[in-house]
């Protein structure tokens, strides 16, 4: 059994570092489990350092030249070796836990895919607010946060990865794929809860809660729309870090 830990990373050189040095770590339980892995970075068309910094951390790194999440995922599966395939954004670190959680549900052979609830590196109310939402969600409807997805590489392939119509929620649409995919197999798709994945606040600091009210709204009166175009996804895609 291999592991692909695959990670997308846009401008990413403040956080990349520590990223790995957790994913690092987290990986013995693979290590103990008497499985192989590997990392791979993909390189979003960084204008900074991440590149650079994920190879001399012993990553793969591979390029994606057009800035979007969905074809920095894609890319990186592509170039993955492992028979499953674990995403974990560069600004989130994954616990040895939290790995060891992903090998029995992978043991048990009932599992196709899986996320995980998250924790904040900070603590703010309104944040925590919107995550003990956003877990319960999660929870309920079998929604895997971007931040950590792992699956099984045939399925991911099979549904044909993540959807490059989406700038956002792309996460959200693999998921109803994926878990689509796991009733026909008679699989289930599960999130983890026992080692939530400590991830950043840093977008409660980087864009005033107007900006993210502002987005939500736009896309619910436009339909979606927003979350088709780069350019009305400035959360996501303008670069701030």
């Amino acid at each position: 059994m291999k592991i692909s830990v695959v990670i997308p990373a846009y401008n990413e050189e403040k956080l990349i570092g520590g990223t790995l040095a957790a994913i690092h770590l987290a990986r013995a339980a693979f290590t103990v489990a008497g499985w192989e892995s590997e990392v791979v970075v993909c390189d979003n068309n960084s204008n900074d350092r991440t590149g650079e910094l994920a190879h001399a951390a012993g990553a793969v790194v591979v390029f994606e030249p057009v800035n979007q999440i969905a074809r920095a995922r894609n890319a990186g599966a592509a170039a993955a070796t492992g028979d499953w395939l674990v995403f974990v954004d560069a600004d989130s670190r994954p616990s040895p836990g939290l790995f060891s959680d992903v090998v029995e549900q992978i043991r048990s052979g009932h599992c196709l895919a899986g996320g995980c609830i998250l924790r904040l590196d900070e603590t703010q109310f309104a944040a925590e607010c919107v995550l003990r939402g956003w877990n319960t969600i999660s929870r309920v409807l079998k929604w895997a946060a971007g931040s950590f997805i792992f699956c099984e590489t045939a399925a991911f392939r099979e549904i044909g990865g993540f959807s490059h119509e989406l700038f956002v929620s792309e996460e959200l649409d693999l998921s109803i794929r994926l878990r689509r995919l796991a009733r026909r197999k008679g699989r289930r798709m599960v999130i983890l809860t026992r080692h939530p994945l400590l991830t950043s606040a840093r977008k409660m600091h980087l864009y005033s809660p107007a900006e993210h009210v502002w987005f939500l709204l736009k896309t619910l009166l436009t339909g979606g729309r927003t979350m088709r175009a780069r350019e009305k996804c400035a959360i996501w895609y303008d670069g701030r870090r």
